[in-house]
């Protein structure tokens, strides 16, 4: 089996894990797919909302339950969880809109708005909508990537693609040098 008809049998599995717990790369990937014909838009589209929804229910709920037990056992959350919940209380609207388009905040969003009075049936219909907005702005974002992409590698031919390949190695290794020198001297330098 190749990779195309990995994707095509497992690729919605694969969105659909992947934007229940996270999602924005696992997206962006299958809209690069979706531009090459190996996943259907619209079930991309259903299955990221879906999803995405479904997961932010979870920890919102999570969040609704056991927060303040979560709290108690990391007691040095409790100043962020205050200014969340003061922040949540005066702009739930927005906030919940854009949670899911806050990197790293997909999980601790939700947590953090179950802790707060925000009611339920609020967060459902905003989570819902806000689901919906992103899983079509990633897969179209992706998709737009995937043919740019698409278009830039015609015009490259494989020596190019090889000497590209070695420069980006010998730039990483050079930056990996030069950190690893710096993190050396400020161990060694003695401390004032």
């Amino acid at each position: 089996m190749d990779i195309a008809q990995l994707v095509q049998h497992y690729g919605l599995f694969a969105v659909a894990v992947g934007t229940f717990l996270e999602g924005e790369s696992v997206l962006l990937i299958a809209g690069a797919a979706v531009h090459r014909g190996l996943l259907p838009l619209p079930a991309v589209i259903a299955v990221a909302t879906l999803a995405s929804f479904l997961g932010d229910q979870l920890f919102f709920q999570v969040g609704r339950r056991w927060g303040t037990a979560l709290l108690a056992r990391f007691p040095a959350l409790q100043p962020r969880a205050v200014r969340a919940s003061t922040l949540l209380e005066r702009h739930h609207l927005p906030v919940i809109l854009s949670i899911r388009f806050l990197y790293g905040l997909r999980i601790a969003g939700p947590i953090a708005i179950g802790m707060s009075r925000v009611p339920w049936w609020r967060f459902f219909l905003l989570n819902l909508l806000g689901a919906v907005v992103w899983a079509c702005l990633i897969t179209c974002i992706g998709y737009g990537t995937g043919q740019a992409l698409g278009y830039l590698l015609r015009a490259v031919d494989a020596d190019e693609l090889w000497g590209m390949a070695v420069l980006l190695i010998v730039a990483a290794l050079a930056w990996w040098m030069s950190r690893r020198r710096r993190h050396a001297q400020a161990s060694a330098a003695p401390d004032r």
